[in-house]
């Protein structure tokens, strides 16, 4: 019931805060895309129903939301600059980097961004000035807050890793109380079974002595008889007393002391959990204490899996090496069906603790941890002849997943900085060599120049000018001629802005060339 409760309560909470972010979003829709601002009313409830769609989906694909904003932003204005959907672009990939722990699908999907706009730059307008223009607002709108969210989930990872570990310290206190209780209790048992023990034995023989005395009248063997009787009880009362001394809730173990793996395996199978037992190399006898170490590896990660990874597939590979003279035994599990990993910090870790301790006894070295696929492995090798390898001192568990923790969000912080910094350079750098690449592109040398005759056609003039035209006229040079529809400008030095070729066209025929430079402020005047 609580927990219908709680799950009912954090639906409700994340539809309303979906409900919310869906309201602001479609805000700016509305109030960039009014008619009265040059948009209508189509375009906004277009663009009102794709952030709804992308609200929609930002919890179970937030990469595919924020390519719903990206598209929107798209179709608005090519160069991404769109105050319509940039605070789309910034939320969505914000929330794709907090609520996703994976980074290969985000930069393929900004690869992709990239690549078709690309695309789309030389298709429809042969020039590149409109990709680098996306690529600025993908670095700002996409990248950056794609890495701040990645930087707020690591510090919420080791928020919630630094609770877990005090946590444990807490329950690991309370263990090492239980334990020196229960030690003081084996103390108490041991002086007990010393002592009265020992005593009521004495007793008990010293009664069985005299009862079977011919000596002693038949009132006085009675008597000795129900002596030894008593001794007797008050023994089996001390056996009871003791075993109250035992650790709580300690009962008779579940499962058969001579269970092989295969049988256990069976018994998982028919409880329902989805167990494969592969068994490689030669059949031959273990060591019992090799054999129960295998048995017991087996059976503390079958629990762990149906515990943490309910549902989840579980594979048991066990390896005879007989060259070696040494045994192995892995068992793996994925992720549940739900995705989430399995937790490394959600348990109290006392049954991998006192397996490794099994494990290490019987000769041989365990190891565990998430797998790569985000389930977990358990893996041991044991030798098949072997003695108890000594125990190298090893760093607290707290410590070393705490350093895990800090270095990851380290690591997400300098993300945060670094990658925004070295794609500035880089789109800099592109920037700079295409600007490099369009001035030595447009240039009008002065041959060319005199050859040009007004009264040309303009698509037969073009085909013998240089092939990338400046993008306007230069800043200070005079105003164009009265009555043209277009002019045109080329540079006439690589390394200089003016003064510039200037070919005016009406009706598409040359009408005027000239040479034209900067004109005096007081002539602009």
């Amino acid at each position: 019931m609580r927990v219908t409760a709680a799950l009912r309560r954090a639906t409700r909470r994340d539809l309303l805060l979906d409900l919310a972010l869906w309201v602001c979003l479609g805000f700016f829709v509305t109030m960039r895309e009014d008619p009265n601002d040059g948009g209508s009313w189509p375009q906004v409830a277009v663009g009102v129903v794709s952030l709804g769609v992308g609200v929609l989906l930002c919890r179970a694909a937030p990469l595919v939301s924020l390519t719903v904003a990206v598209l929107c932003a798209a179709f608005d204005d090519p160069e991404l600059f769109t105050p319509s959907y940039a605070a789309a672009m910034c939320a969505f990939a914000f929330l794709a980097g907090r609520r996703d722990a994976r980074v290969r699908p985000a930069v393929l999907v900004f690869a992709s961004y990239a690549v078709a706009g690309l695309a789309l730059s030389l298709t429809y307008d042969d020039r590149l000035w409109v990709w680098f223009a996306q690529l600025t607002s993908l670095l700002g709108q996409v990248v950056v807050p794609w890495l701040v969210g990645r930087y707020v989930r690591h510090y919420a990872q080791l928020v919630a890793d630094g609770w877990e570990l005090a946590d444990r310290m807490e329950r690991e206190q309370r263990a090492v109380a239980d334990r020196e209780r229960l030690r003081e209790r084996s103390r108490i048992a041991g002086d007990m079974h010393d002592s009265l023990g020992h005593d009521l034995s004495l007793i008990a023989l010293r009664a069985a002595a005299l009862e079977v005395n011919r000596n002693l009248p038949p009132a006085e063997q009675r008597a000795a008889g129900e002596l030894r009787l008593a001794a007797a009880d008050a023994t089996a009362r001390l056996r009871d007393l003791v075993g109250v001394l035992r650790e709580d809730g300690e009962g008779a173990p579940t499962a058969p002391a001579d269970e092989t793996v295969a049988e256990l395996v069976k018994r998982a199978q028919d409880s329902g959990i989805p167990v494969e037992l592969q068994q490689e190399g030669p059949e031959s006898p273990v060591p019992g204490m090799v054999g129960r170490a295998v048995h017991r590896v087996a059976q503390e990660a079958l629990t762990n899996a149906a515990k943490h990874a309910p549902g989840a597939p579980v594979r048991i590979r066990i390896v005879r090496d007989p060259r070696a003279q040494a045994l192995s035994v892995a068992v793996t599990h994925p992720a549940p069906p739900g995705g989430a990993p399995s937790p490394g910090l959600a348990s109290g870790g006392t049954g991998l603790v006192g397996l490794d301790e099994r494990v290490r006894l019987a000769g041989g070295a365990l190891t565990h941890g998430p797998a790569p696929d985000g389930g977990f492995a358990v893996r041991a090798r044991l030798p098949l002849a072997g003695a108890p390898v000594p125990r190298a001192p090893q760093a607290p568990v707290a410590a070393r997943e705490l350093s895990r923790a800090r270095r990851q969000v380290r690591r997400g912080l300098v993300q945060a900085v670094v990658a925004p910094a070295a794609a500035v350079v880089v789109l800099g750098a592109l920037i700079l060599a295409y600007q490099e690449y369009g001035a030595s592109r447009s240039v009008l040398t002065r041959d060319q120049f005199d050859r040009v005759r007004p009264g040309e056609q303009r698509a037969t003039l073009l085909e013998r000018l240089p092939d990338h035209p400046l993008d306007g006229p230069p800043a200070g040079v005079g105003p164009e001629p009265a009555g043209t529809d277009a002019c045109t400008y080329f540079r006439t030095d690589r390394f200089e802005l003016t003064p510039v070729y200037r070919l005016c066209f009406t009706g598409g025929v040359l009408s005027s060339k000239a040479l034209v430079d900067d004109v005096p402020n007081e002539e602009l005047r």
